[in-house]
């Protein structure tokens, strides 16, 4: 199954000042404007009720958009909420990568604390000798429990999958790192590329569950991951990056007892839609928060 990713350009990207309702387009988690996972940001949306923000983003077509309602400049500190096509969410990683890297462009490189619907985010932002910007962000405290029977019978139908595609050795979670997410680890590489799912079967499950996505994965190796994440609950087939699962994934990570000491972790993502995304996440067993660092382009 494959998946386009929309929307209208805003042509040539100049930064300029935290005002005015400007639709930016960044694509986050790439340094390529032709990878990751695009999110709109709005950087001053304190003029736009929630119907006007739901509008706005359906008419963007992109996963997510960030929408920025509030704050204090001086001290770096934003009041976030985010919306995809067909709904509000608590958190999006990609749309807090992308708008992080929109204000250090505009505010300078430092840290910001974005306050969402989900919690307290702290981000960091650093440029490189290039002038690519660079974000870290910190999500609130993951958690992560195993998959009940009919969760995962319920989820395998509607994916057409069968138990025998899943890897034994990494048990269907149930994990948090601001948005629920059910995390599957297919048995095969072959199994990940081959995604043909029911979008309304499925939607109804996560909906039923309160998932925001579906976390597939497939382990190369402890340090290595490729990922996929239907998102029919918002409108989307398939997410090209997904910080938020991410970091609900680094929780899953240390429930299972595979994170023994500090450790960064890659993850792939969507390389199988021609969007390739590169995440990191860093996880450590005395921290129940994930760490997720990505870059974020301007989409010309």
């Amino acid at each position: 199954m494959t998946s386009d990713v929309t929307g209208t350009s805003h042509g040539e990207h100049r930064p300029g000042p935290l005002t005015g309702t400007e639709i930016l387009r960044y694509s986050a988690f790439t340094h390529d404007p032709g990878g990751g996972n695009p999110a709109g940001v709005v950087l001053d949306a304190r003029g736009l009720d929630d119907t006007a923000m739901l509008r706005t983003a359906a008419e963007v077509g992109y996963s997510e958009t960030a929408f920025v309602t509030g704050g204090d400049e001086a001290a770096r500190r934003f009041r976030v909420r985010y919306f995809s096509p067909l709904t509000e969410v608590a958190f999006c990683g990609h749309a807090t990568v992308a708008l992080a890297v929109a204000l250090a462009e505009r505010l300078g490189p430092g840290d910001i604390v974005l306050d969402t619907p989900a919690g307290e985010i702290p981000v960091s932002t650093e440029a490189d000798g290039t002038g690519a910007v660079r974000a870290t962000l910190t999500s609130v405290p993951t958690r992560s429990r195993p998959a009940e029977a009919t969760e995962l019978r319920q989820a395998l139908a509607a994916l057409r999958w069968t138990p025998d595609d899943l890897d034994p050795a990494l048990p269907p979670h149930v994990a948090f790192g601001g948005n629920d997410h059910l995390v599957l680890a297919a048995a095969s590489r072959a199994r990940l590329a081959d995604v043909d799912y029911d979008f309304e079967g499925l939607a109804e499950v996560m909906r039923r569950h309160g998932w925001t996505t579906v976390d597939l994965v497939w382990r190369e190796s402890p340090e290595r991951y490729h990922a996929r994440n239907p998102f029919p609950v918002g409108g989307v087939v398939e997410d090209p990056a997904t910080g938020a699962a991410a970091a609900a994934f680094g929780g899953y990570l240390r429930a299972l007892g595979l994170v023994t000491g500090p450790a960064t972790i890659a993850i792939r993502q969507g390389e199988d839609m021609g969007r390739p995304s590169d995440l990191l996440i860093t996880v450590s067993p005395q921290d129940s928060r994930t760490r997720v660092t990505g870059q974020a382009v301007p989409i010309p």
